[in-house]
């Protein structure tokens, strides 16, 4: 089983980068994980012309070969002004369901203070649509993310919240390879036993 990791800031050095380090040491259940650090790579802002996708210096293809080969995959999104950052989406925006439909994504929100809900919610409610990625009803909000996750000499919990936290985290990630497993099934059924016609419903309604 593969999981790729998917950081949603726009920043250097980001709190969401540090959270999406620990997820990936933490995810002894996948043979192999790829964290994706978006604002490390170039892609243009999506307009609906496939063609830009391979434009020279677009780093799409690459992202687009790690996204294939996954099973599952993990969004990090930090809260900004009550919403997912525009990296994130555009990225949702250029995944087609060739590259990740019927595959589970854990969802997860960094906040710098109390709330990281908003995000959540606008990616359940329209960031999974055409791409067809299916968002697990599990999904983790790390709050004060500044004070959680912070490695250490041996990466062990610093306060009882973090350990809460860490232990949350490995639930999560226990729970997502367990919906890999399952969701392999239904693209294999898919692929398989495909319903007439089904070519015409790459876009849900």
């Amino acid at each position: 089983m593969e999981l790729v990791i998917i950081s949603g800031s726009q920043r250097h050095h980001s709190e969401s980068a540090k959270v999406a380090a620990y997820i990936a040491s933490a995810a002894n259940q996948f043979k192999t994980v790829q964290h994706i650090e978006l604002c490390k790579y170039q892609l243009p802002f999506w307009d609906g012309d496939n063609e830009s996708k391979s434009a020279p210096g677009c780093d799409w293809p690459l992202i687009s070969e790690a996204i294939m080969q996954a099973d599952a995959l993990v969004l990090i999104t930090p809260e900004w002004d009550g919403m997912a950052p525009p990296i994130l989406k555009n990225f949702l925006m250029m995944c087609e369901h060739k590259e990740t439909a019927h595959k589970p994504a854990l969802l997860v929100s960094v906040v710098s203070g109390i709330n990281g809900a908003n995000p959540i919610a606008e990616l359940r409610m329209n960031g999974c649509k055409n791409n067809k990625l299916v968002a697990i009803p599990d999904h983790l909000i790390i709050r004060n993310v500044g004070d959680v996750l912070n490695a250490g000499t041996d990466n062990m919990a610093i306060s009882e919240r973090d350990d809460s936290i860490r232990h949350r985290i490995g639930y999560s990630l226990h729970t997502l390879h367990q919906y890999s497993h399952a969701l392999g099934q239904v693209r294999q059924l898919q692929q398989q036993q495909p319903y007439s016609q089904q070519e015409k419903y790459s876009y849900a309604m």
